[in-house]
């Protein structure tokens, strides 16, 4: 087994842990009524996506997600939060965010203000799973959402039955916070396996990128469907994927289905091509 496979099956555990990790370290986290900027890499960036789109909806004050490099350092926030799994990136070290949320609890990150270490859902593979939605679960159960059913979604999501064979191509879509697990879907698909995959919000996928919607192809949607797309993606001939599940466990169907692609293809997804586990400039 890969260790990308094995990181993957180990979700399930990792999201108890970080629910259960939520009063002690709550006090380090945004707090109601704060302005934060929330700031990643790759990966991290994505689950910074969805969690800003989470904290605002459930009122606990405006988010704002950034790739690190691009932060705006003209604004203010009272709070500046990163999600980093190496703790060595550059663009995250040259931030110096005053919250971050770590994987490798040895790294240069380890240094700043606040520090939440998330050490036992660090991965081996250069591939991100189990650190990503676990730094995200984290975030969601600290909103006060209750996790108990992601959680069980998230086992059953392990031995679902893969809903694409053989794609030669999938556009991954989300609404509100789900938009930024459809981009790492993507980036899932892209990383382990080369694989040809696009990402969208729902609604604005019609303007467009529906073109390649095509017979041997799928279009995957998390979380909330818009009226009549399954429809119109299924009279182009692609295949139409949703289902009702927690959005995040749904996503770890998506990493299973990449880890798919790269096997079929003779990949080894653990050492992605043209990738390192951190990118560092200097």
């Amino acid at each position: 087994m890969t260790f990308v496979a094995a990181e993957i099956q180990s979700q399930p555990d990792c999201w108890r842990r970080a629910v259960a990790l939520v009063p002690e370290v709550e006090h380090l986290l945004p707090q109601r009524g704060e302005r934060v900027a929330v700031v990643g890499c790759g990966t991290s960036w994505f689950m910074a996506m969805a969690y800003a789109s989470l904290r605002e909806a459930a009122g606990h004050g405006e988010t704002d997600a950034f790739a690190a490099s691009e932060f705006p350092a003209g604004r203010r926030y009272d709070r500046v939060v990163a999600i980093t799994r190496s703790g060595t990136t550059t663009e995250v070290l040259d931030l110096e965010p005053d919250t971050v949320i770590l994987g490798d609890i040895d790294s240069p990150a380890a240094s700043f203000k606040r520090v939440i270490g998330l050490p036992w859902a660090d991965e081996q593979s250069v591939v991100q799973t189990r650190f990503a939605t676990t730094a995200l679960t984290l975030l969601r159960a600290s909103l006060g959402e209750d996790l108990t059913q992601a959680i069980a979604d998230a086992s059953a999501a392990l031995t679902a039955e893969l809903p694409l064979r053989d794609p030669e191509q999938i556009t991954f879509l989300g609404r509100g916070w789900t938009v930024g697990l459809a981009h790492e879907a993507a980036l899932k698909c892209r990383e382990a396996a080369v694989f040809w995959a696009e990402s969208y919000p729902a609604m604005d996928y019609r303007h467009g990128p529906v073109s390649i919607a095509a017979p041997g192809r799928g279009v995957w949607a998390f979380g909330l469907v818009p009226d009549g797309l399954p429809a119109q993606v299924e009279a182009t001939g692609a295949t139409f994927v949703h289902h009702d599940r927690d959005p995040l466990a749904e996503l770890i169907l998506a990493q299973r289905q990449a880890i798919a692609i790269a096997e079929a293809k003779g990949i080894n997804p653990d050492e992605p091509r043209n990738l390192t586990r951190s990118v560092v400039l200097r």
